[in-house]
């Protein structure tokens, strides 16, 4: 809209200047036309009519003067002119169409130019004009002075007022002409780039709709991939509690049987095809409302809503039945079977948090494996304590990251090994303290959704990439927020990245706003990040990495904090420094602190 805005504006500037040059020439034309049709009768005049006698000095015979002014006459009526006169150089009337005009007529600039240049002068007389031989007939008239030259010189001059109306007609009708032609050409051109530009921005929603969905999509088998089979159930779950009536949801966690001894003894190509072949089956077997897709390296998640629980394990069965007909084989190997196992496990009954149901799903589905494997196993209601299961699905989702990413894993522990320092400066409780350090190893469990491309890029993101980094935060609170008793965590993993000036994401939260937990770990992470080799950059020495932290107090982080962590740093005995684990002496230190701390932040 706004380069056809932009082009409109164009089209208008431009056609104003364009009538106006047109107006101009054609002015121009019509007048020089309107000039030489005029001296063209005036010179026959001339040469019929008038003797170099007449135009000396003195009064003209009657007889000779009544000649004159009939041919005169007929001069100005044959060629539509309102008046005419034969001007001696002194201003004097050898004859005019008016026989009551004065003797002599007053000199004009014109009139002199005429006489001494020997060129025509023409120009329009403003609106009311009159000449001096009596009143005009016409409000827009054209003077024209016409020398007469005989042997070089002039001997008259000839004044010509002409009705200017035909000419402004045939101006008005050019302008109009242009006006047309001009503003068709426009409105062409205009349908044309409407529809060039509508092509274009539905191309380009299509590639924006691509790249997002890509962004949901497992690149080798093309089913959804982890992140968005988490938000699908996610949204499911949600939806089953709003609606009471069809307040269920199923779910089943597939694991391709030995996949890693497949992996180890015939290479990655062999469980890439065994992976494809298992989405191929899924996609024949599973359909309906379900949602399907490689939820780990060897796993694939399958989510029904209410209508489609009672026949999710025959489903399930079905694959598993078409894979008895399906063998792999590689190089010199036997034909190899290819089986699976499979948890089965639905909403609420063997779960009411997101987190709890995939937890028991994967036990299920560890049941089904220890008993041989090619099995599909139910979720019985024998389930363990709450506390358990939430213990049992923190370590699985940290697990889950460090599958996903080895370096977020890495980068986690030092993350709750920097905030639980913080806090340990701070005197904080020590309940606050263990939720913290579970908040640092989860903070960046939401990258469990981040596409691999993106996730590991080793250059600069893009800003829609970066985009679809931020919403790390998001997924992870999504992932976690149904355990109970984690309000805490939830707070450290959403609110990591706001920042003290309100400058941050999601929520754009700014100092006291954020809560405690996660200003203690924006702290840590940003010295962590800092410290740690990534793949677009190298790691920082720690004094760079604490020049910058300072740089960035009571900005971007709490200054307060800061110091703590800083001065902790430089005074501490045992401070937690990177690429260690825990604490160490001064003797297995990567960097020494200053004997003399002196923190740039007060």
């Amino acid at each position: 809209m706004l380069v056809m805005g932009a082009f409109l504006v164009i089209v208008a500037v431009t056609a104003s200047g364009q009538v106006l040059l047109t107006t101009t020439d054609e002015s121009n034309t019509l007048l020089l036309n309107s000039v030489r049709s005029d001296a063209a009768v005036v010179r026959s005049y001339v040469a019929l009519n008038l003797l170099p006698a007449d135009v000396q000095p003195g009064p003209l015979a009657p007889e000779r003067a009544s000649r004159l002014e009939v041919g005169i006459a007929a001069l100005a009526t044959n060629g539509d002119i309102l008046q005419v006169a034969i001007l001696r150089p002194d201003g004097s009337i050898v004859a005019s169409n008016e026989p009551a005009a004065a003797e002599a007529q007053p000199l004009t600039t014109d009139f002199a130019a005429a006489l001494s240049s020997q060129k025509v002068k023409a120009n329009m007389l403003p609106a009311g004009g009159s000449s001096p031989l009596g009143p005009l007939t016409s409000s827009t008239v054209i003077r024209e002075y016409l020398p007469i030259i005989d042997g070089g010189t002039v001997r008259a001059v000839a004044v010509v007022w002409r009705d200017a109306t035909p000419l402004l007609a045939l101006l008005d009708t050019a302008r109009i002409r242009s006006l047309l032609t001009i503003f068709g050409g426009a409105l062409a051109a205009a349908i044309l780039l409407y529809f060039v530009f509508r092509g274009a921005q539905s191309r380009i929603t299509r590639q924006t709709l691509d790249l997002l969905e890509a962004t949901r999509r497992d690149p080798l088998t093309g089913t959804l991939n982890h992140g968005a089979l988490v938000e699908g159930l996610a949204a499911a779950i949600d939806r089953a509690r709003v609606h009471e009536s069809a307040g269920t949801v199923g779910l089943a966690l597939l694991d391709i049987d030995n996949f890693s001894l497949l992996n180890e003894i015939y290479g990655y190509e062999a469980g890439d095809r065994a992976l494809r072949t298992l989405s191929a089956l899924l996609a024949q077997h599973i359909g309906g409302d379900a949602l399907y897709g490689r939820y780990g390296p060897d796993e694939f998640l399958v989510t029904v809503p209410a209508s489609g629980i009672a026949g999710l394990a025959h489903s399930i069965e079905q694959v598993r039945t078409a894979l008895v007909d399906v063998s792999l084989r590689f190089d010199t190997s036997e034909r190899l079977p290819l089986t699976i196992s499979a948890g089965i496990a639905t909403f609420p009954a063997n779960g009411e948090a997101l987190t709890t149901l995939l937890a028991t799903a994967a036990r299920t589905l560890d049941e089904a494996k220890a008993s041989g494997g090619d099995t599909i196993k139910t979720a019985g209601a024998d389930l363990p304590p709450e506390e358990a299961i939430r213990f049992d699905i923190l370590e699985g989702l940290i697990i889950a990251v460090d599958t996903k990413d080895h370096y977020t894993r890495r980068h986690s522990e030092d993350v709750a090994r920097y905030a639980d320092f913080i806090a340990e400066r701070l005197d904080l409780e020590a309940g606050f303290r263990h939720a913290l350090y579970r908040a640092g190893r989860l903070h960046d469990v939401g990258k469990i959704g981040i596409p691999d491309s993106v996730l590991r890029k080793p250059g600069k993101l893009t800003d829609a990439e970066y985009e679809v980094v931020k919403q790390h935060v998001a997924l992870g609170d999504l992932v976690v927020r149904d355990l109970p008793d984690i309000d805490l965590i939830r707070a450290g993993i959403r609110f990591h990245h706001e920042r003290w000036d309100g400058a941050g994401y999601l929520d754009r939260l700014a100092g006291e706003e954020i809560p405690l937990v996660a200003r203690l770990l924006a702290v840590a992470d940003a010295f962590s990040a800092m410290t740690t080799t990534r793949p677009y950059r190298k790691a920082l020495s720690v004094d760079e990495a604490i020049t910058r932290l300072e740089d960035a107090a009571g900005s971007q982080l709490d200054e307060r904090l800061v110091v703590a962590f800083v001065s902790g740093l430089r005074s501490a005995t045992d401070p937690p420094l990177p690429g260690t684990v825990g604490r160490v002496s001064s003797a297995g230190r990567l960097w020494t602190p200053a004997s003399n701390p002196e923190p740039k932040v007060a």
